[in-house]
């Protein structure tokens, strides 16, 4: 195998893409907003908890510690220019929703609207808060999922999620995920012979 070049360059955030996600948070109609964010992940199966990273100056940051709950609203391509305008405009200066014409859902678990557009919505309570440098980080259980009732599979009532037509973001631009190339445990499946 040839040796493969590669540049070694100073520590920075290449862990990439990632997925693109409106947060949406806020206890009352007048304090709803909606955060567009691409670094949010999982963090651990059971109990089911994810993160998000939010900087302090930005206007959700003290609506979500404040209610301590947010609903993760994944983004397809229909909604990715609604997610980008979401994430440039602050909600300091714009009602989100209704600039949008995105529709706020109430959650049934926590104090926070979902986005009734978006084909699956995490409602999360946040159980840690920690400061991280540019960044705090928001631990939350996932207390709730809502799927949007065509991603499921007629056959088998598994969750098809390829069909939401997701997108990610990888330095600065929004690409659309991509064709299937394996299940997990491919690489170690016995082939069938004919």
């Amino acid at each position: 195998m040839a040796k493969i070049l590669k540049r070694t360059l100073r520590g920075g955030n290449m862990l990439n893409p990632t997925p693109v996600v409106m947060v949406s948070c806020g206890n009352t109609p007048d304090q709803y907003n909606i955060i567009t964010i691409a670094w949010a992940g999982t963090v651990s199966s059971d109990p089911p908890m994810c993160s998000i990273s939010i900087r302090p100056e930005r206007h959700s940051h003290a609506i979500i510690k404040e209610n301590g709950s947010f609903v993760i609203n994944l983004v397809t391509n229909e909604l990715a220019s609604y997610a980008d305008w979401c994430g440039v405009r602050s909600g300091k200066k714009y009602n989100k929703f209704l600039e949008t014409g995105l529709t706020p859902v109430r959650a049934s678990k926590v104090n926070a609207p979902l986005i009734e557009e978006s084909p699956v919505n995490l409602e999360c309570k946040v159980t840690l808060i920690i400061p991280l440098g540019t960044h705090d980080l928001f631990l939350a259980e996932v207390v709730a999922v809502h799927v949007n009732e065509k991603l499921f599979s007629k056959k088998s009532d598994a969750i098809e999620l390829f069909r939401a037509h997701l997108v990610t973001y990888s330095h600065g631009h929004y690409y659309r995920v991509g064709e299937k190339i394996g299940k997990f445990g491919f690489s170690v499946e016995k082939k069938r012979h004919p």
